[in-house]
């Protein structure tokens, strides 16, 4: 088991958590307001931030893989 790169992962993950509850919040505030002068902005930055609430959970759990079962060997 590689520590550092566990830590890693939890890390990415903890940083993905957040971004997982914060994203739809905003994505659903712009649908409420779409009369509103800045629902563009706001939807946007709502899909920024659910694209990297996913970005940060893929590569959190693997980087966690690969810290718990070691990469994988290619050799054919």
């Amino acid at each position: 088991m590689n520590k550092t790169l566990l830590q890693k992962g939890i890390k990415r993950l903890a940083f993905a958590l957040p971004l997982c509850f914060i994203g739809p919040v905003v994505v659903h505030q712009a649908f409420q307001n779409k009369t509103h002068a800045l629902y563009i902005p706001v939807l946007l930055s709502g899909m920024l931030l659910l694209a990297l609430a996913f970005f940060y959970g893929l590569t959190g759990i693997k980087t966690l893989v690969n810290a718990l079962l070691g990469k994988r060997k290619t050799n054919l």
